[in-house]
């Protein structure tokens, strides 16, 4: 149904600029930063009421909806933007106090943020200097506030940099907060602490943009209206003079569809799908291949069929008809997505989104996109952890934002059995099942998933061991299910078990889990690890070789982690300066110390010290994604499974050939890795029995190989014990190797095949 209808996105885009970055823009005294708001549409006969924005993205912040309508925010959290009760930043999404559901919209300021009820209501958090939450004070909110007078009735809200304003039911406006450029629209250049009406525009309008200092509404006549600050011609009426009151864009009396506005220049979608742009071009952000100023719309090159649109602080972003998504302007922290740092002036393609993306939100340098199946991707600054992915790493190529996944944007694959999520957050599993390890409350195999037994929704993570399989659920507590001899199942017993137990002492507070053949081991909200169930080779980090059957602290990792991987008798942690630190069993120099002795407690890993943006590890095998998009792999090399032309084991890591850049995820088998490149294919390399390579054939491959058809839209990658599992952008899965248990989902191949029920949107 979404593409019936208009869908608004607030963004937010640069607002103040860092020194020097833009020498022709001094900024003047008084002068802020905006925030923009964007429109998403798929070109109707006749403009129709907005549906939801599910996406939003402040000057160092995002913020997303959820499927059951809660709101999750990361990032920049200095005034409680964030919604959680503290001024504290987050790396990874943390939920919005008292909005767990309920709520149809999102729009964020510089650093406030509002929401839209299903009642019609508003309510707004974080910054209110100026007012710009509307609860008749000036006092920062760290959790949601009523805006007063807005508690039934508006259907869109648009944030600036500190303004916020909202369409009514009846078509009307309503601005509040900073107006010292007349941003509210009023007549006035005074500040308002509650909402006060638009002059003018008390019907007709069907949508609404804010940005720094000005504001701009959609009428439902397809027109353009615009008010506020008008340097460099962002107002589009041919002049550059200040305007307190709305004024037509020249040019745009009819025709138009959507609408956003970036800190100096407007953008809009006209009805046949071009785009057009008009302010400040300094960086190529109108995208008509110049950088000359424009007071009056142009026409934005190589972008037709336009859907939903962004504009951020110098660039944007816009979502093409066919659901990929496309950047133009400045790129000084990769913010359009392509792996460079190039100024843009007409649009490019961003790297791995080529299709299934249904809205785009930009920041201050960074921008984020939404897919079908309600998943996120960001990419481009990352001082405040804005993008989402647990580090503080600029990112040139798109990420996923952790804890907001679709159906399919996470997989697990070990020995013989996998797990997927699908688009409602559902647990599914396959494969063999003779301890229970599919958790349907069975031991009956299963060639095709499987709902996992009462994880049918409410699912962020799903992580299989060998015989064993764990999921962390959106409250942030872990559950396990099937062989528990050992105690991998945390529940304080070795009880087998065929559905979720819960583990103990982890019922909240979870960000990540990891399991390994017989011990799993979670990442906790502070940052701490914690792991459970086998110990024989110190794989559980607290300085001994005793199992246990419940959780127990990771000696000295109790905060400062922002991700853990395990192996089959080793665990290794990703810290929050980039580095990693590993133990366990270490007989092929798994741990990367340049040793090949077992660690009972974490070692760091040489040479890694803070360039690592993700990890994986299986049997003797582990392998990081770099920074800059390159794999480093160290350990057992058997098979060739390093990918660096050998077959030598190593204690240190070393490059994996061909791929020392241009990699956004990796994932590992038994005796085999795997790569998704910025491109969205897929390469793999190592040991091939069964034709887990995904090549057509089943001869070992000591560096990595394109896997047969997999050459773009994929987004994640996982190696069992002989097969492979890939995830595509529309949350399609396909699987390729052995099919003795139906681990394939389907019939079995040496080329990939699609598992049934995991086929993705159509």
């Amino acid at each position: 149904m979404r593409s019936k209808y208009l869908l608004v996105i607030a963004v937010v885009s640069c607002l103040l600029l860092w020194p020097g970055a833009v020498p022709s823009m001094q900024a003047q005294e008084g002068d802020t930063v905006y925030l923009p708001t964007v429109l998403y549409v798929d070109p109707p006969p006749v403009i129709t009421p907005p549906e939801n924005v599910r996406l939003t993205a402040g000057y160092n912040h995002a913020c997303v909806v959820t499927d059951s309508g809660g709101v999750k925010c990361w990032g920049q959290n200095e005034y409680g933007q964030l919604g959680d009760d503290t001024t504290t930043t987050r790396r990874t999404p943390v939920d919005v106090i008292g909005l767990d559901s309920g709520i149809t919209s999102i729009v964020a300021g510089h650093s406030h943020t509002c929401a839209v009820t299903t009642e019609g209501a508003v309510k707004c958090w974080g910054d209110n200097f100026k007012g710009e939450l509307g609860d008749g004070t000036q006092t920062h909110r760290s959790t949601p506030v009523g805006v007063l007078g807005l508690d039934s009735g508006v259907t869109a809200l648009a944030a600036g940099y500190n303004h916020t304003c909202a369409l009514t039911i009846s078509g009307g406006v309503k601005c509040w907060g900073f107006n010292f450029k007349g941003q509210l629209g009023n007549g006035t250049q005074a500040d308002s602490l509650t909402p006060v009406d638009v002059d003018g525009l008390d019907s007709g309008v069907a949508a609404i943009a804010a940005a720094n200092s000005h504001t701009c509404a959609l009428t439902d006549a397809g027109g353009v209206k615009c008010w506020g600050q008008n340097d460099h011609g962002r107002l589009g009426d041919g002049t550059t003079t200040d305007r307190p009151t709305p004024v037509d864009v020249r040019g745009l009396v009819s025709g138009a569809i959507s609408l956003t506005a970036g800190y100096s220049h407007t953008c809009a979608t006209l009805q046949n799908g071009d785009v057009k742009c008009w302010g400040w071009n300094g960086y190529g952000q109108l995208g008509d291949g110049t950088q000359i100023e424009r007071s009056t719309p142009v026409d934005v090159r190589d972008l037709t069929g336009g859907g939903a649109i962004a504009a951020g602080n110098t660039s944007t972003c816009a979502v093409s008809s066919n659901g990929g998504v496309k950047c133009w302007g400045s790129n000084g922290y990769g913010q359009l997505g392509d792996s460079t740092r190039v100024v843009r002036y007409t649009p490019v393609n961003v790297s791995g989104l080529d299709s299934g993306f249904v809205a785009v939100a930009t920041g201050n340098d960074h921008a984020c996109a939404l897919t079908s199946g309600g998943g996120v991707r960001c990419w481009g600054r990352n001082n405040y952890g804005q993008l989402g992915d647990g580090t503080l790493h600029d990112r040139l190529t798109p990420a996923d934002v952790q804890g907001i996944d679709e159906g399919g944007s996470y997989i697990s694959v070990l020995y013989t059995h996998s797990c997927a999520l699908n688009s409602n957050g559902g647990a599914k599993c396959w494969g063999e099942n003779n301890f229970g390890q599919l958790g349907d409350g069975t031991t009956i195999d299963r060639f095709s998933p499987a709902f996992v037994s009462g994880l049918e929704s409410g699912v962020i993570a799903v992580e299989a061991g060998s015989v064993h399989s764990c999921a962390l659920t959106t409250n942030g507590g872990v559950k396990c299910w099937g062989l528990n001899t050992s105690g991998a199942l945390g529940d304080g017993t070795t009880n087998n078990r065929l559905t979720p137990v819960d583990v103990i002492g982890l019922e909240h507070s979870v960000a990540a889990i990891a399991t390994g053949t017989a011990h799993t081991c979670a990442l906790t909200n502070n940052g701490g690890v914690k792991c459970w169930g086998d110990n024989a080779a110190g794989q559980l980090g607290d300085g001994t070789t005793t199992a246990r059957e419940i959780p127990v602290d990771v000696s000295g990792l109790d905060q400062g982690v922002v991700a853990i991987a395990s192996g089959s008798f080793h665990t290794c942690a990703l810290t929050a300066s980039g580095g990693v630190k590993c133990w366990g069993t270490n007989f092929f120099g798994n741990l990367g110390d340049g040793t090949q002795i077992d660690r009972h407690t974490p070692v760091d890993v040489q040479g890694l010290d803070s360039v690592v943006t993700a990890l994986t590890a299986s049997y003797g095998l582990t392998c990081a994604l770099t920074h800059n998009g390159g794999v480093k792999c160290w350990g057992k090399n058997t098979y060739g499974q390093l990918g660096d032309g050998t077959q030598i084991d190593r204690s240190l890591p070393v490059d994996v050939i061909g791929l020392e850049h241009g990699a956004t995820a990796i994932g590992t088998g038994l005796e085999h890795a795997c790569a998704v490149t910025t491109e969205g294919g897929v390469k793999c390399w190592g040991e091939n029995s069964y034709g887990k390579l995904g090549d057509g054939s089943n001869t070992d491959r000591l560096i990595p190989i394109d896997v047969f058809g997999l050459t773009s839209g994929f987004v994640a990658v996982d190696g069992g014990e002989e097969h492979t599992c890939a995830v595509a952008a529309d949350g399609g899965v396909k699987c390729w190797g052995q099919n003795t248990y139906g681990q394939l989902g389907v019939n079995p191949g040496w080329a990939p095949v699609t598992v049934v029920g995991l086929e993705g949107s159509e």
